[in-house]
């Protein structure tokens, strides 16, 4: 017989975790779709807890329901019978997560579950085990063969993992919950480098370099070298965006042997300047600067495009090393 090679195992591992999830897949029943709803509806935390392996993957799945803004902590099974237990309250949901469903150690969170009438999610591939008979909502998971001497829990937990998942994506997708609700959770990293809108980055206020649209332009210019910005955004008098000047603009007006002094800022602005709803996210906002050969866009509030509530430059989103 010809020696596998490690290559030869792998892929045997991966394709019994394939088969593994195509079961679970199958599997799924309105009992899932119950404690989807029970956790959507939740008015306090969600709770999980598993021995071993399975404590491994509700501490995954807990701080993935956190970041979804599904508040949700996972504790030790071991620790719940020495105290723990008083971490949990009535309003909570308990998802505790047993292959075999028989653990001595799931024994008295359960008990201590059905005694103060606390909502108990048990996942387990057990039918005949403790937890299946006493969860509220059963999440049977099908009976899978393990890599490594038919006994490492690999597949199982490959099928744990993947209903936890499973539980929380249609968490989100049932609560709408968007980009913008997303980034609140995760304001730092990678993710909240993707999620950055020119809101996060744009200058408000007195940074802003408005000047009225009927502005002498020489007194126009010194504004524009206070500010450092190189650009001034013109207004009405009702404070209405009405156009934008760029350094640019001015030397291309000295290049034409233009005098400046007797003109005001709207003889000279570009009007309708290209602007951005708030939300933008930075990385469009820069492609847009890209693509239409500017340095800065004004900010506007959803239905008030009108309104000019901010500035952001390209140098703003270059700082944050977006690209």
């Amino acid at each position: 017989m010809k020696k596998k090679t490690y290559k030869t195992i792998a892929k045997d591992v991966i394709n019994l975790e394939i088969k593994a999830l195509q079961k679970l897949k199958k599997s799924l029943n309105q009992n899932f779709d119950k404690a989807v709803n029970a956790i959507v509806n939740c008015q306090s935390k969600i709770i999980l807890c598993g021995v071993g392996k399975s404590g491994i993957i509700a501490n995954k799945i807990s701080a993935t329901l956190s970041s979804i803004g599904s508040p949700s902590f996972s504790l030790s099974a071991n620790d719940c019978s020495h105290g723990d237990l008083g971490s949990i309250s009535r309003k909570d949901i308990l998802i505790l997560l047993s292959y075999s469903g028989s653990s001595v150690e799931l024994k008295n969170i359960i008990n201590y579950a059905n005694r103060n009438k606390i909502l108990l999610i048990g996942i387990t591939s057990k039918k005949n085990s403790i937890l299946y008979k006493n969860s509220d909502i059963r999440l049977l998971i099908p009976e899978v063969k393990e890599a490594g001497l038919d006994m490492i829990p690999t597949s199982s937990t490959i099928n744990q993992l993947s209903i936890g998942d499973a539980l929380a994506i249609s968490t989100l997708k049932k609560r709408r919950i968007n980009n913008f609700d997303f980034k609140k959770f995760h304001p730092s990293g990678s993710l909240g480098e993707k999620l950055t809108t020119v809101e996060d980055l744009m200058l408000i206020n007195d940074n802003v370099p408005f000047i009225n649209e009927n502005t002498s332009m020489i007194k126009a210019l010194k504004i524009m070298t206070k500010k450092k910005l190189g650009t001034l955004i013109a207004r009405n008098k009702s404070k209405h965006t009405t156009g934008i000047i760029t350094d640019g603009q001015i030397r291309r007006y000295n290049s034409k042997n233009i005098h400046l002094d007797s003109l005001k800022v709207k003889n000279v602005m570009t009007k309708n300047p290209i602007r951005v709803e708030k939300d933008t996210l930075a990385t469009k906002a820069l492609s847009i600067m890209n693509e239409k050969k500017i340095t800065s866009l004004c900010v506007f509030n959803k239905k008030k495009k009108s309104i000019t509530i901010g500035i952001v430059h390209i140098h703003n989103i270059l700082n944050k090393k977006i690209y």
